[in-house]
């Protein structure tokens, strides 16, 4: 059995519906499901799942494929590990499949931060390490943690990475770019060094913390560089993903000492943010996690203004936003040390919604003896209860604010409806961009059809064999002919299937999407067959009298230039 037919086996073992499912939730709607597309910035279900054809599709953004692309794009994995994880998953063997690993110019890079890694751990566990763990144990860190987190020390000297690097014989302009040493010395000196991770567990950075009552700042982290972005990580991203998934929520909060207390009391389904603003690339590693978010920030004004600024932008990307308010002198870390397990479990439990959080947080600093800030308090309370999609919830806001301003219900109901209306019309004209798509030709269409119905059709794939159906656009005569190749040497074509043997093929793969997602249903009658060809042909006709008009300008000599207006006749009366 050869490579492709154990891919394809692998593929047919697991149902695309079950295994996205997974990891986003899917409704049923008619023969096919429908979830939130994790591959953009939806909020409505616009991603298509289909059991029969086995593959997956979104009518927003385009993204499209099968079991593996699913899982590479939604894991930043390649199709090596991606095959691995799915033959596990099927008990198939891949001992005898061959793929060559993608290499990655940046490789040498995350091989120097996991040497360096290494070497941070020998050093706490060491002699020198003493007074670090002592450090620790005082913070109740013990030695699983550390283990667990890969904690580490940074030596007192100044030069003791930057020898055992040099004699590797790393680049030590390179080292200085990367963040590793800084000036020709150890970047980190007498410092606990906690690693930082990219989304698929490499050590890309550090966070080093003094412990020594020093005067040097209390962290030092790694600068950005070329493998280590802070707005595109989140920390214990690598660890939190399966586990956010078995819970069905995530929690998120600010620093990597509260994600470290938390695993303690056994909620492994905590990330951190890095100490920037929310980015879109953060949000999106979040949804892949879970659409069920609790935040659980500082209990201080920063950690508030940050916890209504964060839950603003990850319920304007969709998600269902809880929120856990600490006291102004706790954060997760020191609340957990204080109160214990048991105590914070009530607080996930009763973590209220984000949406109950905003409004209550607007009464801050208003004067209601104001009639003017007492209107725009009133006004905000309203525009905020528009933004939740539950009548129920929305009518008892409205009893509670009527008897809290004195003003009557049917008073503020009218003007609530004012500002449904509002949001109603804001999801329309998304909805109207969202739905909009990529004008083609009739030549392109045309193209994309034919290319499908082969996709679909032995009898197509023949007809394409037998009448020497030749596209001039490149992209597009390689797809056919791929297509072609396939069939006679697997006897099939699937379109599930055809997706993994693409997968080496980034322009064929990108074209291949593009003609899966464009339509959801095409012509494959013989008659539209034959229209096919007819317009492609046609195409080709007036793209080589084109070519043979800039030829017969260039000739010189007049015999030349007879018998190629020659053959521009013959094609224009079709012959």
């Amino acid at each position: 059995m050869n490579n492709q037919n154990v891919i394809n086996e692998i593929r047919s073992k697991i149902d695309i519906v079950d295994f996205i499912g997974e990891y986003v939730p899917l409704i049923q709607k008619g023969k096919n499901f429908f979830g939130v597309c994790p591959f953009h910035n939806d909020t409505n279900p616009s991603m298509s799942v289909s059991r029969d054809k086995q593959i997956y599709k979104c009518f927003s953004c385009g993204a499209s494929g099968n079991v593996f692309t699913f899982l590479m794009d939604y894991e930043h994995i390649d199709f090596k590990e991606a095959l691995k994880i799915l033959a596990d998953r099927t008990n198939i063997s891949i001992g005898n499949v061959h793929i060559d690993k993608k290499t990655n110019k940046y490789d040498k890079y995350y091989d120097v931060y996991d040497l360096a890694n290494k070497f941070y751990q020998n050093n706490i566990n060491s002699s020198f390490g003493s007074k670090a763990k002592e450090y620790l144990k005082s913070r109740g860190i013990d030695d699983k943690i550390i283990k667990e987190f890969g904690i580490g020390l940074s030596l007192e000297d100044s030069d003791s990475l930057t020898k055992l690097l040099k004699n590797k014989n790393y680049n030590l302009v390179e080292l200085e770019n990367i963040g590793l040493i800084s000036n020709g010395h150890d970047a980190y000196i007498n410092r606990i060094m906690f690693p930082l991770h990219d989304i698929n567990g490499r050590t890309v950075g550090f966070s080093g913390r003094i412990y020594d009552n020093s005067n040097l700042n209390k962290y030092l982290n790694t600068k950005e560089t070329v493998i280590f972005k802070k707005g595109e990580c989140l920390y214990n991203y690598h660890i939190a993903k399966d586990y956010a998934r078995r819970a069905k929520f995530v929690i998120v909060m600010e620093g990597f000492m509260d994600v470290i207390r938390a695993s303690t009391i056994d909620y492994k389904n905590v990330v951190a943010l890095m100490g920037t603003a929310l980015t879109k690339e953060q949000i999106s590693l979040i949804k892949k996690l879970s659409q069920n978010v609790i935040l659980c920030l500082d209990g201080d004004n920063p950690g508030q203004k940050a916890m209504l600024n964060v839950g603003n932008e990850l319920e304007k990307n969709g998600l269902k936003v809880k929120v856990i308010v600490l006291n102004d002198d706790d954060d997760p870390d020191t609340f957990i040390l204080k109160n214990g397990k048991e105590a914070f479990d009530n607080l996930v439990e009763n973590a209220i919604n984000y949406s109950d959080y905003r409004i209550n947080n607007l009464k801050k600093g208003v004067n209601f003896n104001s009639d003017l800030e007492l209107s725009n308090y009133i006004n905000n309370v309203l525009q905020e209860t528009s933004k939740i999609n539950d009548e129920i919830r929305r009518e008892i806001i409205l009893k509670k604010l009527a008897i809290e301003v004195n003003i009557s219900y049917n008073t503020l109901e009218k003007r609530l409806n004012e500002y449904l209306e509002m949001e109603s019309q804001k999801e329309e004209q998304k909805e109207e961009k969202q739905q909009v798509k990529t004008k083609l030709s009739l030549y392109d269409k045309a193209c994309y059809a034919f290319i499908y119905c082969m996709l679909n059709s032995s009898k197509v794939i023949n007809y394409y064999n037998r009448n020497n159906v030749s596209m001039v656009e490149k992209a597009y005569r390689h797809l056919a002919s791929e297509i072609y190749y396939y069939y006679t040497k697997y006897g099939e074509v699937t379109i599930a299937d055809f997706y993994t043997y693409l997968t080496d093929k980034a322009e064929l793969l990108e074209l291949y999407n593009k003609i899966i997602s464009y339509e959801s249903s095409y012509d494959t009658s013989d008659k539209a067959i034959e229209d096919y060809v007819k317009v492609i042909n046609k195409y080709n006709e007036r793209q080589e009298i084109k070519r043979l008009n800039a030829l017969v300008k260039k000739e010189i000599d007049p015999i030349e230039k007879a018998k190629i207006a020659e053959q521009i006749r013959l094609l224009r009366i079709g012959e």
